[in-house]
């Protein structure tokens, strides 16, 4: 489970200090508990974010079966996705 202000705790993190390596290296420290994963939006397919910002997404993930898959349910959330937003796809 991850609760709704540990989301918006981490998407504020990226907002002011942008998703780049050096963040996400910090981001894995801070939240050890939870996975995290770095990818382009647009190769998210039709998923639905969980929060949407300026610059990238946050998908959430259910790693609680043999595979991991996305979710929209915070209960079921194990990890979260941090999809950046290709600013030429922003508009689309």
């Amino acid at each position: 489970m991850i609760p709704p202000e540990r989301l918006d705790q981490l998407a504020l993190i990226v907002q002011r200090a942008g998703l780049n390596e050096q963040t996400l290296s910090l981001l894995r420290e801070t939240f050890a508990d939870m996975h995290l994963t770095h990818c382009m939006d647009q190769d998210m397919g039709f998923a639905e974010p969980a929060r949407r910002a300026s610059g990238f997404n946050l998908y959430l993930v259910d790693g609680r079966g043999r595979c991991m898959q996305l979710t929209s349910d915070l209960e079921a959330a194990t990890g979260v996705v941090l999809a950046e937003v290709d600013p030429e796809q922003d508009d689309d």
